[in-house]
């Protein structure tokens, strides 16, 4: 079944809110899928020199401090650290293929999450409010965010194939539905060199995307070969850095709720979780149409 939600904040001034009014809406949507939940939230971007870093390890007590250290000897440059539990954030100068390279080398145990300069990216197996309980999700700020409860019908139950997917810099993507071709999705992207880390079908649509961005396309333009090229049924919600993009297959069998209000646009898979923000009954709600693109630009 699984839920999404979407929260992006058109109020500059609202922005340290953000968490406070998404928390609600995620955990409400717990009830469509307890397995494992994630969010992914967008902040100021960093210079354009250095990247974040989101990593996740399987041990809540690991030693972030001493992962630091480690990386900043090899790129010989001041790191920042943000870490709660099991998850943290690097701030660091080193180029993201590198930073790939390296970790692995360093601990394998460790699974690296999102790369770019504006995303944060937490997820976990478990129910939502609990994982929103301990990464303190109601205290995020923000310009937009796009969050996930899973329920899963198919791979298995794991931090890595929780949602939201990433790939490339700055971009993620949470699904409702089932695609019935991932794998030949996955062929075709692996003999351009893309390469996979679960059998998760909404990786191969995140990859899909990006690799048709990598490649030229902008958001939309990707979008509508998706259209053509992913079979099965799915809502898709997506973040850049600057929007937040949301579409339905062609039979829009999974449900999708839009809210346009003057200080934010709010998104979910039913309208309870909405009914919670802020003058909720003068925003323009509504169900988004099969395989039209809507983009809300940050």
């Amino acid at each position: 079944m699984c839920g999404i939600v979407g929260l992006q904040i058109r109020n500059r001034e609202k922005q340290s809110q953000l968490g406070e009014w998404l928390l609600p809406m995620f955990s409400c949507m717990a009830d469509r899928g307890a397995d494992s939940a994630g969010l992914a939230v967008f902040t100021t971007p960093v210079a354009p020199d250095v990247r974040r870093f989101n990593v996740y390890s399987p041990d809540r007590q690991y030693n972030w401090q001493k992962l630091r250290a480690a990386l900043m000897q090899r790129s010989d440059a001041p790191v920042d650290l943000e870490a709660v539990e099991n998850h943290a954030i690097l701030v660091s100068a080193l180029p993201p293929d590198a930073f790939r390279g390296w970790l692995p080398t360093v601990d394998p145990s460790l699974h690296l999450l999102s790369v770019g300069r504006s995303i944060n990216i937490y997820k976990d197996t478990g129910h939502a409010s609990e994982i929103a309980r301990r990464y303190g999700f109601g205290a995020l700020n923000g310009t937009h965010c796009v969050g996930h409860t899973r329920m899963a019908t198919e791979s298995a139950v794991t931090p890595y194939h929780s949602h939201p997917f990433t790939a490339g810099e700055d971009f993620c993507l949470v699904h409702n539905g089932s695609l019935s071709n991932p794998y030949s999705l996955r062929r075709r992207l692996e003999k351009y060199g893309v390469e996979f880390e679960t059998d998760n079908d909404t990786e191969a649509a995140c990859r899909f995307l990006e690799w048709r961005m990598r490649t030229g396309d902008d958001l939309e333009t990707a979008l509508h070969a998706a259209f053509a090229e992913l079979d099965g049924f799915y809502t898709l919600l997506m973040a850049t850095a600057d929007r937040l993009v949301l579409v339905r297959d062609a039979f829009a069998c999974k449900p999708a709720v839009a809210a346009e209000h003057e200080e934010y646009i709010a998104i979910s898979s039913e309208f309870r979780s909405l009914a919670h923000l802020p003058d909720i009954r003068n925003a323009r709600i509504f169900e988004p149409h099969p395989e039209e693109i809507y983009a809300w630009k940050v």
